[in-house]
Protein backbone atom coordinates (compact mmCIF):
# COMPACT_ATOMS: atom_id res chain seq x y z
CA UNK A 1 0.00 0.00 0.00
CA UNK A 2 1.31 3.31 -1.32
CA UNK A 3 0.10 5.32 1.59
CA UNK A 4 -1.45 4.35 5.09
CA UNK A 5 -4.93 5.15 5.56
CA UNK A 6 -5.67 7.58 8.17
CA UNK A 7 -7.50 5.60 11.37
CA UNK A 8 -9.19 7.02 14.46
CA UNK A 9 -10.14 4.86 17.13
CA UNK A 10 -13.28 5.67 19.06
CA UNK A 11 -13.22 5.18 22.63
CA UNK A 12 -9.66 5.27 22.80
CA UNK A 13 -8.66 5.26 25.94
CA UNK A 14 -10.24 2.04 27.77
CA UNK A 15 -8.50 -1.22 27.64
CA UNK A 16 -9.89 -1.80 24.24
CA UNK A 17 -8.98 0.90 22.66
CA UNK A 18 -5.47 0.53 24.47
CA UNK A 19 -5.17 -2.57 22.69
CA UNK A 20 -6.07 -1.48 19.04
CA UNK A 21 -3.23 1.51 19.58
CA UNK A 22 -0.75 -1.06 20.56
CA UNK A 23 -1.47 -3.61 17.70
CA UNK A 24 -1.25 -0.44 14.76
CA UNK A 25 2.02 0.66 16.47
CA UNK A 26 4.21 0.16 12.75
CA UNK A 27 1.15 -1.80 11.09
CA UNK A 28 2.21 -1.74 7.29
CA UNK A 29 -1.47 -0.34 5.64
CA UNK A 30 -2.82 1.74 9.03
CA UNK A 31 -1.73 4.87 10.54
CA UNK A 32 -3.89 5.90 13.95
CA UNK A 33 -4.02 9.73 13.34
CA UNK A 34 -7.33 10.20 15.57
CA UNK A 35 -8.08 9.19 19.13
CA UNK A 36 -11.68 10.21 20.33
CA UNK A 37 -12.91 9.28 23.96
CA UNK A 38 -15.63 10.78 25.98
CA UNK A 39 -15.38 14.96 26.76
CA UNK A 40 -13.43 13.98 29.99
CA UNK A 41 -10.60 13.22 27.95
CA UNK A 42 -11.31 15.53 25.29
CA UNK A 43 -8.71 18.12 24.80
CA UNK A 44 -5.68 16.43 26.74
CA UNK A 45 -2.93 15.10 24.79
CA UNK A 46 -3.50 11.28 24.72
CA UNK A 47 -0.63 10.46 27.64
CA UNK A 48 -2.16 12.91 29.72
CA UNK A 49 -5.85 11.70 29.32
CA UNK A 50 -4.30 7.75 30.19
CA UNK A 51 -2.21 8.88 33.08
CA UNK A 52 -1.95 5.46 35.22
CA UNK A 53 -4.47 4.04 33.77
CA UNK A 54 -2.14 2.25 30.87
CA UNK A 55 -3.24 -1.07 30.87
CA UNK A 56 -1.54 -3.08 28.11
CA UNK A 57 1.95 -5.30 28.96
CA UNK A 58 3.55 -3.05 26.20
CA UNK A 59 5.08 0.66 26.76
CA UNK A 60 2.55 3.34 24.80
CA UNK A 61 3.64 4.11 21.03
CA UNK A 62 5.41 7.10 21.49
CA UNK A 63 3.55 8.30 17.72
CA UNK A 64 0.57 8.62 20.10
CA UNK A 65 1.69 10.11 23.10
CA UNK A 66 1.14 13.77 21.67
CA UNK A 67 -1.99 13.22 19.61
CA UNK A 68 -4.94 15.53 21.34
CA UNK A 69 -7.73 13.60 22.32
CA UNK A 70 -10.89 14.80 20.79
CA UNK A 71 -14.63 14.26 21.92
CA UNK A 72 -16.16 11.33 20.18
CA UNK A 73 -19.70 13.02 20.27
CA UNK A 74 -18.43 15.85 17.60
CA UNK A 75 -18.92 13.08 15.01
CA UNK A 76 -18.27 14.91 11.86
CA UNK A 77 -15.13 16.95 13.68
CA UNK A 78 -13.59 13.66 13.92
CA UNK A 79 -14.77 11.63 11.05
CA UNK A 80 -13.00 14.86 8.97
CA UNK A 81 -10.08 13.32 10.20
CA UNK A 82 -10.05 9.55 9.57
CA UNK A 83 -10.63 7.20 6.15
CA UNK A 84 -12.43 4.58 8.75
CA UNK A 85 -12.65 3.86 12.49
CA UNK A 86 -12.24 1.24 14.95
CA UNK A 87 -15.49 1.71 17.91
CA UNK A 88 -14.29 0.38 21.10
CA UNK A 89 -16.87 2.93 22.96
CA UNK A 90 -17.96 2.73 26.57
CA UNK A 91 -21.62 3.66 26.48
CA UNK A 92 -25.20 1.67 26.57
CA UNK A 93 -26.06 -0.19 23.36
CA UNK A 94 -28.65 2.13 22.26
CA UNK A 95 -26.04 5.19 22.77
CA UNK A 96 -23.19 2.38 20.71
CA UNK A 97 -26.09 1.78 17.83
CA UNK A 98 -26.71 6.05 17.11
CA UNK A 99 -22.80 6.95 17.06
CA UNK A 100 -21.83 3.90 15.03
CA UNK A 101 -24.88 4.83 12.53
CA UNK A 102 -23.94 8.31 12.74
CA UNK A 103 -20.36 8.31 11.86
CA UNK A 104 -20.89 5.71 9.38
CA UNK A 105 -23.48 8.19 7.61
CA UNK A 106 -20.50 10.74 7.04
CA UNK A 107 -19.35 8.13 4.64
CA UNK A 108 -16.90 7.00 7.35
CA UNK A 109 -16.35 2.50 7.93
CA UNK A 110 -17.12 1.50 11.51
CA UNK A 111 -15.14 -1.38 12.25
CA UNK A 112 -16.26 -2.22 16.01
CA UNK A 113 -15.29 -4.05 18.95
CA UNK A 114 -18.42 -3.92 20.18
CA UNK A 115 -21.78 -5.92 20.88
CA UNK A 116 -24.66 -3.21 20.13
CA UNK A 117 -24.80 -3.93 16.34
CA UNK A 118 -24.23 -8.12 16.33
CA UNK A 119 -27.36 -8.59 15.38
CA UNK A 120 -28.80 -5.81 13.40
CA UNK A 121 -29.85 -8.02 10.30
CA UNK A 122 -27.34 -5.76 7.35
CA UNK A 123 -24.36 -5.72 9.88
CA UNK A 124 -22.00 -8.47 9.06
CA UNK A 125 -20.30 -9.92 12.21
CA UNK A 126 -17.25 -11.50 10.82
CA UNK A 127 -14.36 -13.87 11.83
CA UNK A 128 -12.38 -13.97 9.04
CA UNK A 129 -11.22 -17.37 8.54
CA UNK A 130 -14.97 -18.26 8.97
CA UNK A 131 -17.57 -15.91 6.96
CA UNK A 132 -16.12 -13.73 4.86
CA UNK A 133 -18.83 -14.13 2.49
CA UNK A 134 -21.07 -12.22 4.64
CA UNK A 135 -19.54 -9.07 3.95
CA UNK A 136 -21.74 -9.15 1.02
CA UNK A 137 -24.50 -7.81 3.22
CA UNK A 138 -22.84 -4.55 3.48
CA UNK A 139 -24.23 -3.36 -0.17
CA UNK A 140 -27.45 -4.08 1.24
CA UNK A 141 -26.39 -1.90 4.29
CA UNK A 142 -25.46 1.24 2.79
CA UNK A 143 -28.93 1.22 0.63
CA UNK A 144 -30.11 1.51 4.19
CA UNK A 145 -28.25 4.27 5.50
CA UNK A 146 -27.80 6.03 1.93
CA UNK A 147 -24.28 5.98 2.43
CA UNK A 148 -21.54 5.14 -0.59
CA UNK A 149 -18.61 3.85 1.54
CA UNK A 150 -19.97 3.65 5.08
CA UNK A 151 -20.80 0.99 6.88
CA UNK A 152 -20.60 -1.10 9.89
CA UNK A 153 -19.01 -4.40 10.15
CA UNK A 154 -18.28 -6.02 13.64
CA UNK A 155 -16.48 -8.97 15.31
CA UNK A 156 -18.21 -11.60 17.85
CA UNK A 157 -17.71 -11.91 21.13
CA UNK A 158 -14.61 -12.26 22.57
CA UNK A 159 -15.60 -16.06 24.17
CA UNK A 160 -16.85 -17.69 21.28
CA UNK A 161 -13.09 -17.53 19.79
CA UNK A 162 -11.62 -20.41 21.71
CA UNK A 163 -14.37 -23.10 20.15
CA UNK A 164 -16.01 -21.38 17.38
CA UNK A 165 -13.13 -21.91 14.92
CA UNK A 166 -12.80 -25.59 16.06
CA UNK A 167 -16.58 -26.54 15.16
CA UNK A 168 -16.37 -24.59 11.80
CA UNK A 169 -12.92 -26.96 11.01
CA UNK A 170 -15.45 -29.94 11.83
CA UNK A 171 -18.50 -29.09 9.98
CA UNK A 172 -18.63 -31.36 7.46
CA UNK A 173 -19.07 -34.35 10.45
CA UNK A 174 -21.94 -32.10 11.33
CA UNK A 175 -22.07 -31.36 15.06
CA UNK A 176 -25.59 -30.84 16.36
CA UNK A 177 -24.98 -30.33 20.05
CA UNK A 178 -22.72 -28.40 21.87
CA UNK A 179 -22.09 -28.36 25.87
CA UNK A 180 -19.22 -25.25 26.10
CA UNK A 181 -18.12 -23.36 29.85
CA UNK A 182 -15.53 -20.83 29.16
CA UNK A 183 -12.95 -19.66 31.96
CA UNK A 184 -12.41 -15.93 31.15
CA UNK A 185 -9.89 -13.61 31.93
CA UNK A 186 -10.55 -10.60 33.86
CA UNK A 187 -8.90 -8.29 30.69
CA UNK A 188 -12.21 -9.50 28.88
CA UNK A 189 -13.95 -7.01 31.79
CA UNK A 190 -11.80 -4.04 30.83
CA UNK A 191 -9.97 -5.22 34.19
CA UNK A 192 -6.06 -5.99 35.65
CA UNK A 193 -5.36 -7.36 39.16
CA UNK A 194 -4.61 -3.60 40.09
CA UNK A 195 -8.10 -2.59 39.24
CA UNK A 196 -9.69 -5.48 40.33
CA UNK A 197 -8.28 -7.29 43.57
CA UNK A 198 -11.22 -9.68 44.33
CA UNK A 199 -9.93 -11.67 41.83
CA UNK A 200 -6.88 -12.58 42.74
CA UNK A 201 -7.41 -16.15 44.08
CA UNK A 202 -10.85 -16.32 43.02
CA UNK A 203 -13.39 -17.47 40.50
CA UNK A 204 -17.22 -15.79 40.06
CA UNK A 205 -19.36 -17.84 38.29
CA UNK A 206 -20.89 -15.38 36.26
CA UNK A 207 -20.50 -12.98 33.81
CA UNK A 208 -23.71 -11.01 32.68
CA UNK A 209 -24.89 -11.07 29.55
CA UNK A 210 -21.94 -13.66 28.22
CA UNK A 211 -23.79 -17.15 28.14
CA UNK A 212 -26.73 -15.79 25.82
CA UNK A 213 -23.75 -14.31 23.61
CA UNK A 214 -21.67 -17.79 23.77
CA UNK A 215 -24.94 -19.95 23.27
CA UNK A 216 -26.02 -17.75 19.57
CA UNK A 217 -23.48 -15.92 18.45
CA UNK A 218 -21.73 -18.70 16.44
CA UNK A 219 -24.87 -19.40 14.92
CA UNK A 220 -24.79 -16.11 13.05
CA UNK A 221 -21.12 -16.80 11.75
CA UNK A 222 -22.91 -20.07 10.56
CA UNK A 223 -25.21 -18.49 9.13
CA UNK A 224 -26.06 -17.53 5.42
CA UNK A 225 -26.94 -13.99 3.17
CA UNK A 226 -30.54 -13.80 2.59
CA UNK A 227 -30.19 -12.11 -1.01
CA UNK A 228 -34.15 -11.03 -1.10
CA UNK A 229 -33.95 -9.45 2.22
CA UNK A 230 -30.23 -8.57 2.43
CA UNK A 231 -29.40 -9.61 5.52
CA UNK A 232 -28.42 -12.73 7.56
CA UNK A 233 -30.05 -15.86 8.53
CA UNK A 234 -28.16 -17.61 11.62
CA UNK A 235 -28.14 -20.85 11.58
CA UNK A 236 -30.29 -23.50 13.58
CA UNK A 237 -27.33 -26.44 14.58
CA UNK A 238 -25.49 -27.36 16.40
CA UNK A 239 -27.58 -26.27 19.36
CA UNK A 240 -25.08 -24.82 21.76
CA UNK A 241 -25.58 -24.81 25.48
CA UNK A 242 -22.80 -22.33 27.77
CA UNK A 243 -21.68 -21.31 30.87
CA UNK A 244 -19.43 -18.90 31.72
CA UNK A 245 -16.78 -18.34 34.34
CA UNK A 246 -14.52 -15.35 35.59
CA UNK A 247 -11.08 -17.04 36.47
CA UNK A 248 -8.24 -14.83 37.98
CA UNK A 249 -6.23 -15.09 34.82
CA UNK A 250 -5.14 -11.51 32.87
CA UNK A 251 -5.74 -12.77 29.09
CA UNK A 252 -7.11 -15.68 27.56
CA UNK A 253 -10.06 -17.24 27.32
CA UNK A 254 -10.26 -21.25 27.80
CA UNK A 255 -13.20 -23.04 26.91
CA UNK A 256 -14.21 -27.43 27.76
CA UNK A 257 -16.00 -28.47 25.41
CA UNK A 258 -18.23 -31.32 24.58
CA UNK A 259 -19.69 -32.12 20.99
CA UNK A 260 -21.89 -34.69 19.27
CA UNK A 261 -21.57 -35.35 15.46
CA UNK A 262 -24.04 -36.79 13.54
CA UNK A 263 -21.12 -38.22 11.09
CA UNK A 264 -18.82 -40.15 13.32
CA UNK A 265 -15.34 -39.06 12.87
CA UNK A 266 -11.73 -40.30 14.20
CA UNK A 267 -9.95 -38.39 16.01
CA UNK A 268 -7.33 -38.14 13.47
CA UNK A 269 -9.83 -37.00 11.31
CA UNK A 270 -10.71 -34.42 13.88
CA UNK A 271 -7.39 -33.52 13.94
CA UNK A 272 -6.16 -33.06 10.41
CA UNK A 273 -9.32 -31.12 10.15
CA UNK A 274 -8.17 -28.51 12.73
CA UNK A 275 -4.22 -27.93 11.87
CA UNK A 276 -5.33 -27.93 7.70
CA UNK A 277 -8.11 -25.08 8.52
CA UNK A 278 -7.44 -21.94 7.32
CA UNK A 279 -9.23 -18.95 5.43
CA UNK A 280 -9.00 -15.86 3.53
CA UNK A 281 -6.40 -13.97 5.68
CA UNK A 282 -3.93 -16.91 5.20
CA UNK A 283 -4.25 -16.81 1.40
CA UNK A 284 -4.43 -13.33 1.13
CA UNK A 285 -1.40 -13.29 3.40
CA UNK A 286 -2.71 -10.23 5.58
CA UNK A 287 -0.58 -8.39 7.87
CA UNK A 288 -2.65 -9.51 10.95
CA UNK A 289 -3.28 -13.21 10.16
CA UNK A 290 -1.80 -16.28 12.08
CA UNK A 291 0.07 -18.45 9.40
CA UNK A 292 -1.58 -21.48 11.07
CA UNK A 293 -4.86 -20.44 12.84
CA UNK A 294 -5.36 -23.58 14.85
CA UNK A 295 -2.55 -25.47 16.86
CA UNK A 296 -3.28 -28.66 18.13
CA UNK A 297 -1.17 -29.78 21.33
CA UNK A 298 -0.50 -33.47 22.04
CA UNK A 299 0.63 -32.98 25.56
CA UNK A 300 -2.06 -33.69 28.23
CA UNK A 301 -1.77 -30.45 30.30
CA UNK A 302 -2.33 -28.08 27.30
CA UNK A 303 -3.12 -25.60 26.23
CA UNK A 304 -1.84 -23.57 29.09
CA UNK A 305 -2.57 -19.34 29.32
CA UNK A 306 0.87 -19.41 30.47
CA UNK A 307 2.45 -21.19 27.50
CA UNK A 308 -0.49 -20.70 25.03
CA UNK A 309 -1.89 -17.60 24.82
CA UNK A 310 0.16 -15.66 22.64
CA UNK A 311 0.49 -18.12 19.87
CA UNK A 312 0.70 -16.81 16.67
CA UNK A 313 0.83 -13.49 18.47
CA UNK A 314 -2.32 -13.76 20.11
CA UNK A 315 -3.90 -14.46 16.91
CA UNK A 316 -4.11 -17.92 16.78
CA UNK A 317 -6.38 -20.07 18.83
CA UNK A 318 -5.06 -23.59 20.23
CA UNK A 319 -6.83 -26.74 21.19
CA UNK A 320 -5.84 -30.01 22.80
CA UNK A 321 -7.20 -32.80 25.43
CA UNK A 322 -9.27 -34.20 22.38
CA UNK A 323 -11.00 -37.18 23.70
CA UNK A 324 -13.86 -39.54 23.50
CA UNK A 325 -16.77 -38.70 26.12
CA UNK A 326 -18.91 -41.35 27.97
CA UNK A 327 -22.05 -38.71 27.17
CA UNK A 328 -21.12 -36.97 23.95
CA UNK A 329 -18.89 -38.21 21.35
CA UNK A 330 -15.79 -36.17 21.42
CA UNK A 331 -14.33 -33.35 23.79
CA UNK A 332 -11.33 -30.81 24.16
CA UNK A 333 -10.11 -27.73 25.46
CA UNK A 334 -9.64 -24.80 24.09
CA UNK A 335 -7.73 -20.85 24.36
CA UNK A 336 -7.15 -17.95 22.47
CA UNK A 337 -5.91 -14.44 23.56
CA UNK A 338 -9.52 -12.41 24.55
CA UNK A 339 -8.19 -9.09 23.72
CA UNK A 340 -5.98 -9.56 20.81
CA UNK A 341 -8.08 -12.69 18.82
CA UNK A 342 -11.08 -11.59 20.60
CA UNK A 343 -11.03 -8.18 20.46
CA UNK A 344 -8.71 -5.51 19.00
CA UNK A 345 -6.68 -8.14 17.13
CA UNK A 346 -9.37 -9.54 15.86
CA UNK A 347 -10.93 -6.69 14.40
CA UNK A 348 -8.12 -4.99 12.83
CA UNK A 349 -7.71 -8.38 10.57
CA UNK A 350 -11.38 -7.96 9.41
CA UNK A 351 -10.27 -4.26 8.68
CA UNK A 352 -7.38 -5.73 6.95
CA UNK A 353 -9.97 -8.34 4.89
CA UNK A 354 -12.49 -5.46 4.26
CA UNK A 355 -9.45 -2.97 2.30
CA UNK A 356 -8.06 -6.16 0.51
CA UNK A 357 -11.85 -6.35 -0.60
CA UNK A 358 -12.16 -2.56 -1.47
CA UNK A 359 -14.59 -1.81 1.07
CA UNK A 360 -12.00 0.17 3.20
CA UNK A 361 -10.13 3.02 1.30
CA UNK A 362 -8.89 6.48 1.07
CA UNK A 363 -11.52 9.43 1.85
Amino acid sequence: MDQKLKVGILGGTGMVGQRFISLLENHPWFEVTTIAASSRSAGKRYEDAIGDRWKIDIPMPEAVKDIIVMNVNEVEKVAAQVDFVFSAVDMTKEEIRAIEEAYAKTETPVVSNNSAHRWTPDVPMVVPEINPEHMKVIEYQKKRLGTTRGFIAVKPNCSIQAYSPALTAWREFEPYEVVATTYQAISGAGKTFKDWPEMVGNIIPYIGGEEEKSEKEPLRLWGSVDPVKGEIVPASLPVITCQCVRVPVLNGHTAAVFVKFREKPTKQQLIDALVNFSGQPQELNLPSAPKHYIQYLEEENRPQVALDVDYENGMGVSIGRLREDTVYDWKFIGLAHNTIRGAAGGAVLCAELLTAKGYISRK
